[in-house]
Parts: C-alpha cells; sequence; structure tokens
C-alpha cells in the first residue's frame, strides 16, 4: 500500500503562482511513477502531469504545457507540481497519484494509489 498526502492548494489570482507537493509512503518511492490529476466540478478526472520512476520522463496536458512544472526528490518521497500563471481554468481538485507498474500510463484507470486532494481556486 501507498498513502498520499497532497498540500499546498488554496486561493490565488490569476496569473499566480502556487505549489503543490504530495508526500508518499509505505513503498519505496524511488519505484512509483507519480502523477497529478484534477477534477473541476462537473468533470471527469484528468491527468495534468506526470513523472516516471525510470527513466525520469515527463508528461504534461496540452492545456498546462510551459506552465506547469513536475518535479519529484527521491531523498523525501516527494512529489511537487509547481504551477505558473495560473488562470481561472486551472480551478479544481488536485490529486496526486502513484502506480508501481512498469509502463506509465495516462488513463485514470491505470493508477494504483490516490491521495485526498487539494483545492486550488484561481481567481480573475
Amino acid at each position: 500500500q501507498v498513502q498520499l498526502v497532497e498540500s499546498g492548494g488554496g486561493l490565488v489570482q490569476a496569473g499566480g503562482s502556487l505549489r503543490l507537493s504530495c508526500a508518499a509512503s509505505g513503498r519505496t518511492f524511488r519505484t512509483l511513477h507519480m502523477g497529478w490529476f484534477r477534477q473541476a466540478p462537473g468533470k471527469e478526472r484528468d491527468i495534468v502531469a506526470a513523472i516516471s520512476w525510470i527513466s525520469g520522463a515527463t508528461f504534461y496536458a496540452d492545456s498546462v504545457k510551459g506552465r506547469f512544472t513536475i518535479s519529484r526528490d527521491n531523498a523525501k518521497n516527494t512529489v511537487y507540481l509547481q504551477m505558473n500563471s495560473l488562470k481561472p481554468g486551472d480551478t479544481a481538485v488536485y490529486y496526486c497519484a502513484a502506480d508501481s507498474g512498469d509502463v506509465m500510463y495516462t488513463a485514470e484507470g491505470a493508477w494504483d494509489y490516490w491521495g485526498q486532494g487539494t483545492q486550488v481556486t484561481v481567481s480573475s
């Protein structure tokens, strides 16, 4: 089992920045793919960014490319999501996810473990 705890959400004005953190426990962190998903009211939960444990390769949704950066610190068992140039459309509950497989998929159903979510609200 893996436990994930997110932090860093909050209210920010458009154009501002936030950094989300996700602390993992219960399994060797360095062997987990880590990802961030988000779900806005009335919408499905979609992937935002992910980082592979094997190659360090990253994936970003088109809507956040150039604005968000995912990174991981294996010594601290933590993954981060730096969010810059935030827009009202980024408002959502952000979830941290972990996957123990060999291949990193972007589909929500492929991820094994989930955090409780943290609210990000961007005002215009």
